[in-house]
């Protein structure tokens, strides 16, 4: 039975057994939200939201075969592969995105991995340091790196690194085959030896059924210490794709992961990413009740569709919200009391921090 006084106290741990992790997301949602609530007011500003903007600036032809992807050159979906963007383009859409109220600004690269000692990475590197300068929290998404680049991206300014697991371990290899999920615990493990915070969450609405959004939270949850950015995507169905057909994902299971990853991660920022387009705002509104504190801005994901400043700006004005302000970049003390069976779990991923 759960200790509801005890999820109430936002203590952090890494110990909750799946069975336990699914007993929490099955809790009644009005109870469900009023604790995650609860949980995410001890950590995090209640009326706050960060702001951050995703910037594509390598785009397409990506090798990997991930079946929600419209940058995999495996499928036909109307992307035109694009070349790594100039620093100035990098820098002049990172002013832009501070104007409009982002403190933090991801660069995102369809890359199976960064091409290693070459000029695209240096230039990588360069666009990071200049984007730090700006007082903006950098963060960049540029699939596998192995510890020497990781290195190399933290020393340029680097805060945090994001990687996403997706889904379950179970339902990986229905969505993806040209990695496994080894592959992304590596990259995790490089990230975190770097010294770079982690930024890793999932999508749902894949296809997959609730066992493996539990199994998601389960990994993320095991993770020591856990992500300090967990991403929650809605999964956009892009024709061209593997899963242009998937069916709608009931927008209360989307809560209920929300809610759920705020809980059992009390010290991380839940971020209610990718799929807002196809949300209303109420649902929108329970999501951040739920404990989600982020949001990305602009009218574009990468290359896919997001609401836009204005429909931000207007929504925020009726929630009473405000954004994050810029500033350096703080974390949120931990207590890491790792179990035995954690440690057994993730040994692939722990590295002193």
């Amino acid at each position: 039975m759960l200790n509801l006084d005890q999820l109430a106290s936002g203590e952090v741990r890494y110990d909750y057994t799946r069975a336990e992790i699914q007993a929490i997301y099955d809790l009644p949602i009005t109870r469900l939200i009023f604790l995650a609530q609860s949980v995410h007011q001890k950590y995090f500003a209640p009326d706050e939201i960060q702001m951050s903007t995703l910037l594509s600036i390598k785009t397409g032809g990506c090798k990997e075969n991930c079946a929600y992807c419209p940058q995999s050159a495996h499928y036909s979906t109307g992307v035109d592969a694009q070349g790594l963007l100039s620093v100035e383009a990098i820098v002049t859409a990172a002013k832009e995105a501070k104007a409009n109220g982002s403190s933090r600004f991801c660069m995102g690269a369809a890359w199976r991995s960064p091409p290693k000692k070459s000029q695209q990475f240096a230039q990588v590197l360069e666009a990071v340091t200049a984007v730090r300068n700006l007082g903006l929290e950098v963060c960049t998404t540029l699939g596998m790196v192995d510890e020497e680049q990781a290195f190399a991206l933290k020393e340029a300014g680097v805060h945090a690194y994001n990687h996403n697991l997706d889904t379950s371990p179970e339902y990986y290899e229905d969505i993806i085959q040209t990695r496994v999920y080894q592959d992304r615990l590596d990259t995790l493990k490089a990230v975190r030896k770097a010294g770079m915070t982690v930024c890793c969450g999932g999508i749902v609405g894949m296809g997959e059924a609730k066992i493996d959004r539990i199994g998601l939270l389960e990994q993320l949850h095991q993770l020591a210490p856990h992500p300090e950015s967990v991403p929650i995507n809605l999964l956009v169905k892009v024709e061209g794709t593997p899963l242009q057909d998937e069916e709608e994902l009931d927008i209360f299971d989307m809560v209920r992961t929300i809610a759920t990853a705020c809980i059992i991660m009390p010290a991380s920022r839940v971020r209610l990413s990718a799929g807002r387009t196809k949300m209303s705002d109420e649902a929108q509104a329970m999501c951040f009740l739920a404990g989600a504190s982020s949001i990305f801005t602009g009218d574009k994901l990468l290359t896919t569709p997001n609401p836009g400043d204005d429909a931000d700006q207007k929504l925020f004005a009726r929630l009473g919200l405000k954004p994050l302000p810029s500033g350096p970049p703080k974390e949120p003390e931990r207590e890491v009391v790792r179990s035995s069976s954690t440690k057994q779990n993730n040994s692939a991923y722990e590295a002193t921090v």
